[in-house]
């Protein structure tokens, strides 16, 4: 399972640049955070490969690539993969539409320390571009969890094979 991190990782920088893709003007609000939801995901899968550490990486990437105070987004995606470590063996066993929810509240944590975070240095804005995402990370969610199970059971699955 060693070699299996490598697609991994990918599907995390394919996350990282769907949240950097131009989107029309309308849109661009309700833009899922696909970082913070594979985070999970991988996560809450595979515990003990990614964590808070891949976390803190992928927060400085965000805020490199978005230009935003740096630490910020490594400070709340590193809260929100504690939070999921800690929890992740009574969140494996929840139903879909529970998983839903319980994604929904994580990234509302993030987005709450975010906005915690602006209002601190004197950044801080309110509506549909702070919101947005979390409404639409929990619409999202199902989708992005069946895409990564397939790829998921596709790598267990290849190293079981050849064990």
């Amino acid at each position: 399972m060693r070699n299996a991190r490598w697609p991994v990782w990918c599907l995390m920088l394919l996350a990282l640049a769907a949240e950097l893709l131009p989107l029309p003007a309308i849109a661009q609000p309700f833009r899922p955070a696909f970082t913070t939801m594979t985070l999970i995901y991988w996560t809450l899968m595979w515990p003990g490969r990614f964590g808070v550490f891949t976390a803190f990486v992928f927060g400085l990437l965000i805020d490199i690539a978005h230009g935003s105070l740096l630490g910020q987004h490594a400070l709340t995606l590193s809260v929100v993969s504690y939070v999921v470590l800690r929890l992740h063996l009574q969140l494996r066993v929840f139903p879909v539409w529970q998983l839903t929810l319980a994604v929904f509240a994580l990234v509302f944590i993030e987005a709450f320390l975010l906005l915690w975070i602006d209002g601190a240095t004197g950044r801080a804005t309110l509506g549909p571009q702070r919101w947005g995402p979390v409404f639409a990370a929990a619409v999202f969610w199902p989708i992005l969890m069946a895409l990564m199970d397939r790829v998921r059971e596709r790598l267990e699955r290849r190293k079981s094979s050849f064990s």
